[in-house]
């Protein structure tokens, strides 16, 4: 049961994406949760925090330890170690049904075909850019669709991963200072917008980015679904420093300078507890009143049915069938 608590917070806990400033104490971990990647360096100093905000229940992580020191004591290493290859393989050769990568590929392919202007009448590809690409699994499987697509990742061993393996061109670099990257139709945020202090101003940022018409698609944990099935959920895993609402991805859309074209949760085949969004840079008078309605939204705390309705969110049945 979550406690109401009072304490003095820096950096990312110390406002909610909301603007709030009041949170709840949901839980407190003195060991990992099953699953969860053992780092040793953390051995004898493990201790974090999970806090709800009360006005639009995002859930803010305290890891108890800078992430950059896990990332550069060898995140990738304690996550897949030598296994990185054999990792890309397996899940490459999932069926679809027990693919989280297919129905990913399959979402943004369609919403695409509707959205996207491209390919012109000079037969270019549409061109995407995947931020924090990892294992590159999707990037490989996104231009296997006949999109020419850039990984980017900050890891020397993962960019080598997605030049070798998914055969794409490649940028090791930080997103959010790499120059000379062009333009692009699509720019991805898979599972990365959780690992930064600022997702706010990380999707800011793909704005300067985007072709005219374009659009960024972003996935994030939904920690209102897996708050309902306890402290032990991978959404709330030591590596993350949020887990989302669907109140807190639009406030986050809204003041990014883009626009929710389409908000969506779902449980993905793995498990997962999802939020997905597509988002495009609209012609809008007046991004201001925008943001001052959507901040009267979730200061009154509407239900999330109502808010994801103001928002013209989609809200599917959770009793469904995943």
């Amino acid at each position: 049961m979550a406690e109401s608590a009072e304490a003095v917070r820096t950096g990312h806990l110390a406002r909610c994406l909301c603007g709030g400033q009041r949170f709840d104490l949901a839980w407190t971990y003195d060991t990992p949760p099953e699953g969860e990647t053992r780092f040793p360096d953390l051995d004898g100093r493990y201790h974090r925090e999970v806090w709800r905000c009360t006005a639009c229940g995002h859930h803010l992580i305290d890891p108890g330890v800078e992430l950059e020191e896990l990332y550069t004591g060898g995140y990738a290493e304690a996550t897949y170690g030598d296994r990185m290859r054999e990792t890309f393989e397996r899940i490459t050769a999932l069926p679809p049904e027990k693919s989280d990568n297919h129905g990913r590929v399959k979402r943004i392919t369609a919403f695409a075909e509707e959205w996207l202007w491209v390919p012109d009448a000079e037969g270019r590809r549409p061109r995407a850019l995947d931020v924090g690409s990892g294992l590159a699994v999707f990037p490989w499987a996104l231009a296997g669709e006949g999109w020419s697509v850039t990984a980017l990742d900050p890891d020397p061993r993962q960019a080598e991963l997605a030049r070798t393996l998914a055969c794409v061109p490649t940028v090791c670099a930080d997103f959010m200072t790499a120059d000379g990257l062009g333009k692009f139709d699509l720019i991805t945020l898979n599972k990365v917008l959780e690992h930064v202090p600022d997702p706010t101003m990380m999707l800011t940022r793909t704005t300067s980015l985007l072709e005219v018409g374009g659009m960024v698609y972003i996935e994030v944990p939904d920690g209102e679904a897996a708050a309902e099935d306890g402290p032990g959920r991978e959404e709330f895993f030591i590596e993350h420093l949020h887990a989302f609402s669907l109140t807190s991805v639009g406030l986050m859309i809204a003041s990014s300078g883009l626009a929710a074209l389409r908000v969506e949760r779902l449980r993905e085949p793995s498990g997962k507890y999802t939020i997905v969004a597509f988002c495009g840079l609209p012609d809008l008078p007046n991004r201001d009143e925008e943001r001052r309605a959507l901040r009267v939204l979730v200061h009154e705390r509407p239900a999330t049915a109502q808010a994801a309705a103001w928002l013209d969110l989609d809200e599917p049945d959770r009793s469904a069938p995943a």
